[in-house]
């Protein structure tokens, strides 16, 4: 049995690059992020002593939200230059360190995730999620833990561990009525709009009683507040559309995924040429003789 990582690389990204301060090359080049994101790799491996670290990308947008809802994330702010100027060597990195980096064109991460916690949970392995987006709670289970970074604005919070009940715990559902319950609240990090007035108590209480989207449709004329009811029953197409757009796939061919052995002369030259020598010193020490 075996331990996998299977982390959300823009998620970690993004807390690699407001995680530091803007941190440069002495032409100017950005590498904050890169400094976050050695750290963050590092500190991975120090805590959960992995058998195996997969790092998953999105690439190009997910065509199948794209086609439900063609506002899905057209809320969020374009990247920051700066950040995309360092993801390709973000990308390089773990590769570099021997961490696969899968993405695909059309394809969401949390989905290419989804589907390589179960291809190797049904193997027999355990899986470590690494991501604070929330769909991905919905994987949690037996073999599957989600582990949650500190937050940007809270660091003093550390990382958090979610098993099925650390997902109930935060939700107030199981892991499997997560998707029902981010339906009827929506997500305003993806622009999926909820229904109106709706909570997190609220929702709670509704799939405690009725267990699904299907379910609290069926049941509309007995929810409370009464005030609810034709409000619910006549967002019947919005909560499945919803349900669609938060519920991942897990089908997807993730490839061949193993472990490689560290290419350390590259690394070491690619973190000096980043003018990361204190890091760059403590990867010889981490990984010895690679074969870069």
């Amino acid at each position: 049995m075996s331990k996998i990582l299977l982390l959300d690389g823009f998620n970690l990204a993004f807390r690699s690059y407001y995680g530091l301060p803007d941190l440069t090359r002495s032409d100017g080049f950005p590498t904050g992020a890169i400094h976050g994101w050695v750290k963050t790799l590092w500190k991975l491996e120090d805590m959960e002593s992995p058998d195996l670290v997969v790092v998953f990308f999105d690439e190009g947008g997910s065509d199948r939200h794209q086609e439900l809802l063609p506002d899905y994330k057209a809320n969020r702010d374009e990247m920051p230059e700066a950040l995309s100027q360092q993801l390709p060597y973000l990308r390089q990195v773990a590769e570099l360190i021997g961490f696969p980096v899968v993405s695909r064109e059309g394809v969401e991460a949390d989905d290419l995730i989804a589907s390589a916690a179960r291809r190797f949970t049904e193997a027999g392995d355990n899986v470590v999620i690494v991501s604070a987006d929330k769909d991905l709670g919905q994987c949690v289970g037996q073999s599957i833990s989600q582990l949650l970074p500190a937050p940007t604005a809270n660091p003093r919070l550390g990382w958090r561990r979610l098993d099925s009940a650390g997902v109930e715990k935060k939700f107030g559902v199981p892991p499997a009525q997560v998707p029902d319950y981010l339906a009827l609240v929506g997500d305003v990090s993806d622009n999926i709009p909820g229904i109106q007035g709706v909570g997190p108590k609220t929702a709670t209480k509704w799939l405690l009683a009725h267990e699904s989207i299907d379910g609290i449709l069926e049941n509309a004329d007995q929810l409370t507040p009464p005030r609810f009811r034709e409000k619910v029953a006549e967002s019947a197409e919005l909560l499945k559309l919803n349900l669609k757009l938060v519920t991942l796939e897990f089908d997807h061919d993730v490839g061949v995924l193993e472990k490689q052995a560290p290419k350390t002369n590259e690394l070491v030259k690619l973190l000096e040429e980043m003018e990361m020598g204190q890091s760059a010193s403590l990867a010889w020490d981490r990984y010895g003789l690679g074969l870069g």
